[in-house]
């Protein structure tokens, strides 16, 4: 899929609404469309990469500043405490449905593990 094709890239580029949360010069945060937790928000290097693999490839800092990001939210949605989940899917094998990588911050109920 190219970069033309790419949903997320289409949400950055404001061609795709979405529930946008939390901006930074270079991350976008938004509501997932199909929450699977009372707190669901991906976040996005507004730069595309694949996958999470890409991202730590590129070596220049985004990848915490994806996880900043992610932790800002978790703060702003008050779920820090009693705890979140910060999920990266890499690849179809682990769940990965688009090509864009993502973090899933997951809070707002108890989340066991393993899921199920």
């Amino acid at each position: 899929m190219s970069e033309a094709d790419c949903l997320f890239c289409k949400i950055v580029a404001s061609e795709v609404p979405a529930k946008i949360v939390y901006e930074t010069d270079r991350t976008l945060a938004f509501r997932d469309v199909n929450p699977q937790a009372p707190t669901h928000v991906l976040v996005i290097p507004k730069d595309h990469y694949r996958d999470a693999a890409a991202l730590a490839a590129a070596d220049h800092g985004l990848a915490d500043e994806v996880i900043k990001t992610a932790h800002a939210v978790a703060q702003q949605e008050g779920i820090v405490e009693p705890g979140y989940r910060l999920v990266f899917n890499t690849g179809p094998g682990a769940g990965q449905t688009v090509f864009h990588v993502h973090g899933h911050v997951l809070g707002g109920r108890g989340l066991q593990w393993p899921p199920g």
